[in-house]
């Protein structure tokens, strides 16, 4: 079966799927985008993403291009027209099509594009069960990464050194070698003591859905939550390193930069997360 793609009212197949070539997404990277998961048909932790999604918008001062409801009918009908039953669907707003020009367009109406498509989860769920290797590189990106803008590619370039030296994921660090986040995931360990620890969500980091519903699990679990920095060298003395995200959910690291985490397997902390996590996120999706 052919994919299906909508691009601003219409449903098109994937390949005549188009919009302008003055686009601003396409021109300036002006625009935004969200991720669900799909699980069984239907989406998980909606309602965040749709928050994030208009947190950003409302930053950006893009025009809301429809109701939450309205445009949770265009995400399940882009999913039920790909038929996909396990996967991702993906959603972008840009401030539309005008003239190039740096400043705002006063006529232009947003475009919205959304996709869908499968993913195979046994073999996401093999990698978390065997864990997977993190290199780390210095954060590149701009002061707002709290909007989940369409500019990534200092995300791109993080997540191709990542590739290029056979590993799966980039954790970024800032000037002080903290750690920020990971090219597409938000990043975490159980230092030494036994602590869980995270980045606070200032403006230097994406405050990722998937990371807000791991932290609601971490409380009712009654795992002691330490909210703070950690440098790339306790990383790498930590017990567990993980990532989170809507793609990798919770995805044990065991090494980085070839520095073997503890002894080399996913840890309890981040086994139990991710089965706490997809239970819960299967059972809820809408």
């Amino acid at each position: 079966m052919s994919r299906v793609a909508y691009v601003n009212g219409a449903y098109r197949p994937h390949g005549q799927a188009v919009v302008h070539i003055e686009d601003r997404g396409f021109q300036f990277a002006d625009g935004v985008y969200e991720v669900w998961s799909v699980m069984d048909g239907r989406l998980a932790d909606f309602d965040g993403h749709m928050a994030r999604l208009n947190r950003s918008l409302e930053a950006l001062k893009i025009e809301i291009p429809m109701t939450a409801a309205a445009l949770g009918l265009v995400l399940r009908e882009t999913v039920r027209r790909n038929l996909v039953r396990e996967g991702i669907v993906y959603l972008q707003v840009t401030r539309g099509t005008a003239a190039r020009d740096h400043a705002f367009p006063s006529d232009a109406a947003p475009s919205v594009i959304v996709t869908a498509k499968p993913v195979d989860r046994a073999r996401g769920q093999a990698m978390a069960a065997k864990g997977a290797a993190g290199v780390t590189q210095p954060d590149i990106r701009w002061g707002r990464c709290d909007i989940k803008t369409v500019g990534l590619l200092p995300n791109v370039l993080a997540k191709q050194a990542a590739r290029e030296r056979g590993a799966y994921e980039c954790l970024m660090y800032d000037d002080m070698g903290l750690v920020t986040e990971g090219a597409s995931t938000n990043a975490w360990i159980v230092d030494e003591e036994g602590r869980l620890r995270t980045r606070d969500t200032q403006g230097n980091i994406l405050r990722g859905i998937t990371r807000e519903a791991v932290l609601k699990l971490v409380a009712a679990e009654g795992i002691a939550l330490d909210e703070r920095p950690f440098s790339v060298e306790e990383a790498k003395r930590a017990r567990e390193v993980f990532v989170t995200a809507a793609s990798a959910f919770v995805m044990p690291l065991i090494s980085l930069d070839g520095v073997t985490i503890s002894d080399g397997k996913p840890g309890p902390v981040a086994t139990r997360l991710r089965d706490v996590y997809l239970e819960q996120a299967r059972r809820e999706a809408i």
